[in-house]
């Protein structure tokens, strides 16, 4: 690989990374659930091209990168998920609080 392609790669991602922290961090609340279940479906097909990239062992190079992309990828799927569960939690509704009938009788003389 020649240096002037690394470093093009390198300006790729980083601009990558930074246009979708910018994209992410603006975006409103209410539709941040939405946008997760969207991200997680982009994550799972980054794994599945990541076990593709691992799966064509062809330099040990391309072997270290295509591990390295199958844990974050699995790592932000599965992240993804858990806060996209937790966050459901929050709207769904609570079973009304069962009055306290042994409370009132022992207050009682």
């Amino acid at each position: 690989m020649s240096t002037d392609l690394i470093i093009t790669n390198l300006f790729i991602f980083a601009l990558a990374g930074f246009l979708g922290f910018e994209v992410i961090r603006r975006v409103p609340k209410l539709l941040h659930t939405p946008l997760m279940a969207l991200t997680n479906a982009l994550s799972a097909i980054a794994l599945v091209g990541s076990l593709v990239i691992l799966g064509q062992t062809q330099t040990t190079y391309s072997i270290v990168l295509g591990f390295v992309a199958v844990v974050a990828s699995t790592i932000n799927v599965v992240g993804g998920f858990l806060i996209t569960d937790r966050m459901l939690k929050m709207f769904k509704r609570r079973e009304p609080a069962k009055p306290r009938v042994e409370a009132e009788t022992e207050a009682s003389p």
